[in-house]
């Protein structure tokens, strides 16, 4: 997918890939956060926490997670697979296992790991079988790797209550597993975003609409 943005036709199937990855509806949006209302009683007692999430394009889900208040780091890499020290063109193969995910370390006196899931659910579409938009593969998998019982409760818990909701048109596919390894991603994949915004149209074109949508809904919970 991001490989070979240089030709013609691969800039083509990117644009259709992660744009179309757009947050819900208005009406879809409130759905969810009411349902997400309905909080869990969080027991940690650390300074920080960690989330591992796979929601599709890493360069995407990185430039959303990292404007989150309480999100100390937000580092693309991959999880869920069988080899060890995956590249990202053996991801692409699908023949790893591997899905693009997150590994995030917040500060749970700021955000909660809810308020993660909320930001999780919004932002992608849950219910297509290993893709997001034109992106096919099981790397591109939604899935969240809880590192705890509370984060595989919470993260079941919303699972259900999303698809009694009738939130999404059909039924959720994230995957819910424990936690593994991550592995983290090739240096030039890190802040892609932020590195070139203004040098890469994909980053113009497709990360960006997709961030406004997101700091328009979660104008509440970002940076100052």
């Amino acid at each position: 997918m991001k490989i070979i943005l240089a030709s013609a036709l691969a800039g083509a199937i990117t644009l259709l890939s992660c744009a179309q990855q757009s947050s819900p509806g208005e009406q879809k949006s409130s759905v969810i956060k009411k349902v997400m209302e309905n909080k869990i009683m969080t027991t940690t007692t650390g300074k920080t926490d960690t989330a591992t999430l796979a929601n599709g394009c890493f360069w995407c889900t990185e430039a959303i997670f990292e404007q989150l208040e309480g999100v100390i780091s937000a580092e693309s890499g991959y999880t869920g697979g069988q080899v060890e020290n995956p590249t990202y063109k053996a991801v692409c193969s699908g023949e790893t296992g591997h899905a693009e995910c997150l590994q995030i370390v917040y500060d749970p006196s700021k955000i909660s790991f809810d308020e993660l899931l909320e930001v999780f659910w919004q932002t992608h579409d849950p219910t297509t079988l290993n893709r997001q938009g034109a992106d096919v593969g099981t790397q591109y998998r939604s899935g969240i790797f809880y590192h705890n019982s509370e984060q595989k409760e919470k993260a079941e818990k919303y699972k259900a209550e999303l698809n009694k909701s009738g939130a999404f048109d059909r039924p959720i596919v994230t995957e819910i597993t424990p936690f593994t390894k991550f592995y983290p991603a090739e240096d030039y994949h890190q802040q892609y975003f932020e590195n070139n915004e203004n040098s890469n149209s994909y980053c113009r074109i497709v990360i960006r609409p997709k961030l406004d949508k997101f700091m328009k809904v979660f104008k509440d919970k970002l940076k100052h």
